[in-house]
């Protein structure tokens, strides 16, 4: 199959020209029983649209697995299940508890690839008792160019990532999403809680449980992306810049109650969110992983 290099600029200009390359390599796949990672974001959701329909041209199956996991947010499951009931798909749900690895509790700067395995193994262990050849996952085209060692176990595994294939981006992503007509396309994203700590700082359920309420309680004054980043005692807020504003203007009371919820110092990041600002300094080498 033919694939295009295709920038963000692009999203506007070919939604359907990659909305018919998409389908075409999801007929492809749909020729079989499919198994695919489903967190219910925009990404595996756009995933799950196309190959639910074209298994319904098929007649196969299409099995959106979902992990019960502890480092999300309790939300993303019951979202995962309403977006499987609007696109269709047999919802499987695997619980986890990644920190039972010591290896992963540690926080290594390569937990991300530790914990990718530990999940895709126990994955790949309920496509086979189900005769599945084909596991896909949300992969795109903007995660091949950034710190993401847990691309290296999708590929010892033999996981298959449609989006990065055809070079798709995120913004495409959001724009195919969009024209589909999917529920989450906007829905920003909620990456593993374990982020909002710098490597190295051990994993604890309890202190990212009280990061996900503070994320939580800031989100129902800040529209758009939250992140709380807890550095020690020192929480670095990171907020959408263009939202710098109603943050200055419920400083105070933001202020307070995180501190109320245990946190000590509370500043706010002036580079605003970025995603993957906890692999800063992570050197070359390591983002070849």
């Amino acid at each position: 199959m033919n694939m295009v290099n295709n920038t963000d600029s692009d999203a506007a200009l070919f939604p359907h020209y990659l909305r018919k390359q998409l389908e075409a390599r999801m007929e492809q796949l749909a020729r079989e029983d499919i198994c695919l990672a489903f967190s219910g974001g925009v990404d595996s959701s756009l995933l799950l649209k196309a190959a639910a329909d074209a298994a319904a041209h098929t007649g196969s199956r299409v099995y959106a697995v979902t992990f019960d996991s502890r480092l999300h947010p309790s939300c993303d499951l019951e979202i995962a299940r309403r977006v499987v009931g609007e696109l269709g798909g047999i919802h499987e749900v695997i619980t986890v508890d990644e920190l039972e690895q010591e290896a992963i509790k540690n926080n290594p700067v390569n937990r991300c690839y530790l914990c990718k395995r530990h999940l895709f193994l126990k994955l790949t262990e309920l496509a086979e008792a189900r005769g599945i050849r084909h596991i896909l996952d949300g992969t795109n085209e903007d995660d091949m160019h950034v710190y993401r060692p847990g691309i290296r176990a999708l590929k010892e595994l033999g996981i298959l990532s449609p989006l990065a294939e055809l070079h798709i981006t995120k913004a495409q992503v959001k724009a195919m999403a969009s024209e589909y007509g999917i529920s989450v396309a906007s829905r920003p994203s909620t990456p593993c809680m374990a982020t909002r700590l710098p490597y190295g700082a051990l994993l604890d359920y309890e202190v990212l449980e009280r990061i996900g309420e503070g994320e939580s309680y800031v989100r129902t004054i800040i529209p758009g992306n939250v992140r709380l980043r807890l550095h020690g005692d020192i929480v670095r807020l990171e907020l959408d810049t263009e939202a710098f504003g109603v943050f200055m203007e419920r400083r105070e009371e933001i202020v307070s109650r995180l501190k109320e919820m245990g946190f000590v110092y509370i500043t706010l990041d002036a580079e605003g969110f970025r995603s993957g600002s906890m692999d800063t300094g992570v050197n070359e080498g390591r983002m070849k992983d």
